[in-house]
């Protein structure tokens, strides 16, 4: 197991300024939100959040945006719908989890908007320009945020168990990453850095966890995947969610070691890396992926309707067609019934 994982310079509070992008990361930063966003130029907005998220927002974040719009349960697709002709100006600042920022990204897709996103989980959503569109509308193209304000402390503020769970969804990101449809070195150095980084931080104790390296190691990941794109994890993932109607924290990390597992015999040596990283050998990944996400899950135990699964499975065979060692359609029944 990592004993410590390597301090990179300035990586406890920077400003990050990647092309059209800023990333103003450091303890504090949600705090400063306000005064972030008026110094780069966010004078006017709409606030897309949660109640809960709400609740922790700095004075000032919602005084000053031009409307306050909840984002309810459900998926993207149909939320950012419903809320489409509700939003009257297209520059959004989204406080919340994934579904929140993805919300803003489909709405600013078509609105043609620009969104910064004010993470309060490990979604990754901040990070990259992958979302689903609005029920019914098409756009140039996707979104992805001008600005992210990532605190790590609202970020890793979840209870224990629910922790662990979105940190696997941030580590298969960056595990994804290593063979996505557009993978590089520089996508692969920043994945495995990022998988280092919280592994590091969930082996230690709850109490004395060092929350910068978990939120950083998640930005990590979520950049890593927006260089490289989506592979086998996300594709079943996804469709297990959006299919069957699990929860999407605990699928993803349900499948992860199945998922590896998988991917061991066709790319040998990016689960090797990947395993290293994580402080074990690809003999071990798959119960150092289960001891690092809080124990062994089954999808039977999360609820869902199995009866649609057919379906799903049918539309990740679809998705991963362009994998270069694909799947067969019964290598992923195979899968799924074994993490079932």
């Amino acid at each position: 197991m990592p004993s410590g994982t390597t301090e990179l310079p300035n990586a406890r509070d920077f400003t990050w300024h990647d092309g059209g992008r800023v990333v103003r990361f450091g303890r504090g930063a949600l705090a400063g939100a306000p005064e972030t966003l008026e110094a780069r130029g966010w004078e006017r907005f709409e606030l897309l959040t949660t109640e809960r998220a709400l609740a922790g927002a700095p004075v000032g974040l919602a005084e000053t945006a031009a409307t306050v719009h909840q984002v309810p349960p459900g998926k993207v697709a149909e939320i950012s719908a419903d809320l489409l002709d509700a939003v009257m100006t297209p520059t959004l600042v989204a406080l919340g989890g994934g579904r929140v920022i993805d919300t803003a990204k489909a709405i600013a897709a078509v609105r043609g908007g620009r969104v910064a996103a004010i993470p309060t989980t490990l979604s990754g959503a901040e990070m990259t320009g992958i979302h689903r569109l609005p029920e019914g509308h098409s756009a140039p193209h996707l979104v992805r945020p001008a600005l992210v304000i990532a605190d790590p402390e609202p970020m890793t503020a979840l209870p224990e168990g629910s922790l662990r769970a979105t940190a696997m969804n941030a580590l298969a990101h960056g595990a994804d990453a290593l063979f996505g449809p557009v993978a590089n070195p520089f996508s692969a150095l920043a994945a495995l850095h990022g998988a280092e980084l919280m592994a590091g931080a969930l082996d230690l104790p709850e109490t004395e966890r060092d929350r910068t390296r978990l939120a950083l190691g998640s930005l990590f990941c979520a950049h890593a995947l927006d260089g490289a794109g989506l592979s086998l994890h996300h594709a079943v993932c996804q469709e297990l969610v959006r299919g069957l109607g699990l929860p999407h924290a605990e699928t993803n990390a349900t499948m992860l070691p199945h998922t590896m597992g998988a991917m061991l015999p066709r790319e040998p040596a990016a689960i090797e890396a990947l395993a290293a990283a994580l402080g074990a050998d690809p003999a071990t990944l798959d119960a150092r992926l289960t001891e690092l996400g809080g124990g062994s899950r089954r999808l039977g135990e999360l609820g869902g309707d199995r009866s649609r699964l057919d379906a799903a499975l049918d539309t990740v065979h679809a998705r991963i067609s362009a994998m270069r060692d694909p799947l067969t359609r019964e290598e992923l029944a195979e899968l799924v019934e074994a993490a079932w």
